[in-house]
């Protein structure tokens, strides 16, 4: 399907007007679906449900709450992961210079000319020089802040390899929820390989809340990811733009972006968040959207609503369940 064939009513109606599972206040679902006879995840499932049914492309989402309460949609692993992998990338690499004694405040020398001019890299653009020198710790802010390919393809061929990170990986979430074998430079080559790198949604969920409840890496290195990644500049129309302007929420969260398939679709739009709210309850969640026979515009529209979707169910049902506490 070409993406100008969609009509627009579908996303205006749909995200906007109907609201679909009731975020806004002219809509009963979700109000209505609060009753003590309905767990927190039966509301959840069936208010997203309710939005990655009404959409063309396929789109998973996973939700884990103060790591017992989880919900997923479509969860198989098939979603490319694109750029979220650079999460996986430098929780990896943190482990793997524990292990040999290096500290990713560490300085590595950096040639221009071994780097893509061509590929996105805001790295490149603030180094004119031929020549320069960049600690570990800098280039993992570039991959997690930025989403900076040319930083994530040189750590991967001089620091941590692909393997190396498939492998730690799989001892923090289950082997069979992602895979990692590609880097950046390698889906630029052959965009069709961006499918290599996949992930259930749950997968990612699990990787982002073990990183901010559970020791996983040694408390530095696991204290700077966290702070890094609430520093995130890509996205910001995605899981965290409903969140925006909430007061005491901090968002922590990495984007992926797609490349256009043969089919004229995007092959991936995503963003994975872990969300503390002001009460001291937090979630984890992850949205991706695959083979997207629209822009990412809408694209975003779609994350963001199921992200709204989700706030406002979690925090009505803390307030309900505070109320009924009294």
């Amino acid at each position: 399907m070409n993406i100008y064939r969609i009509p627009l009513q579908l996303f205006s109606g749909i995200l906007f007007a109907s609201c679909v599972s009731g975020v806004s206040n002219n809509n009963s679902s979700v109000q209505n679906s609060i009753y003590p006879q309905h767990t927190l995840t039966e509301t959840l499932s069936d208010s997203i449900k309710s939005v990655t049914s009404h959409f063309p492309g396929e789109t998973g989402v996973a939700v884990i709450i103060d790591n017992s309460d989880t919900v997923t949609v479509n969860n198989e692993c098939k979603y490319a992961m694109m750029s979220v992998f650079k999460l996986h990338q430098a929780i990896a690499l943190c482990h793997d210079l524990e292990q040999k004694g290096v500290s990713i405040d560490s300085i590595i020398n950096i040639e221009r000319k071994s780097l893509d001019a061509e590929t996105w890299s805001p790295m490149l653009k603030d180094h004119k020089e031929e020549e320069f020198r960049m600690s570990i710790k800098e280039l993992m802010r570039y991959t997690l802040i930025h989403s900076d390919n040319n930083a994530s393809n040189l750590m991967f061929d001089r620091l941590t390899g692909l393997s190396e990170t498939n492998r730690f990986i799989a001892t923090i979430i289950p082997r069979n929820s992602f895979n990692i074998s590609v880097s950046e430079s390698d889906m630029k080559a052959d965009h069709a390989r961006s499918y290599d790198n996949k992930t259930s949604p749950s997968g990612a969920a699990m990787l982002i809340n073990r990183l901010f409840t559970d020791s996983i890496i040694s408390a530095h290195n696991q204290e700077f990811l966290q702070k890094t990644l609430q520093q995130c500049q890509t996205g910001s129309d995605r899981i965290s733009a409903p969140l925006i302007g909430k007061n005491d929420i901090k968002v922590a969260h990495k984007t992926g972006s797609g490349y256009i398939n043969d089919k004229n679709q995007l092959i991936a739009h995503n963003d994975v968040a872990f969300i503390a709210l002001p009460n001291g309850k937090h979630y984890a969640i992850s949205v991706f959207v695959k083979d997207f026979p629209g822009n990412e515009q809408q694209a975003s529209a779609v994350i963001a609503e199921i992200s709204k979707i989700v706030y406002t169910v979690v925090t009505e049902y803390y307030i309900k369940q505070k109320s009924n506490c009294q």
